[in-house]
């Protein structure tokens, strides 16, 4: 999954209560996914917990179509570590 030829996932995660702390790679649990208000449409994020802290990360596509399966897709997993979506075999959706 990418976004202009960069991959998108695990998303850059950025600590919602103001701290400066920047957790990488496929960690936390997954607790929220919502739609973008602004443009542009092919975007979503997600809200994980991690070490007692919440995060936010973005998800951006080329394809606006293609972002509204992954974000119905990802609002299954819900309480799920992002780790084990991550290894999620998608390979039936192509």
């Amino acid at each position: 999954m990418g976004y202009r030829d960069l991959p998108n996932w695990p998303p850059v995660w950025s600590c919602t209560d103001g701290r400066n702390q920047y957790p990488k790679g496929e960690v936390g649990t997954l607790k929220a996914v919502f739609r973008s208000e602004t443009q542009p449409p092919s975007r979503f994020f997600l809200l994980i917990s991690h070490e007692g802290s919440d995060y936010l990360g973005c998800l951006l596509f080329n394809d606006e179509a293609f972002c509204r399966q992954v974000m119905e897709l990802l609002k299954a997993h819900f309480n799920r570590s992002i780790a084990e979506i991550g290894s999620l075999d998608l390979s039936y959706t192509l």
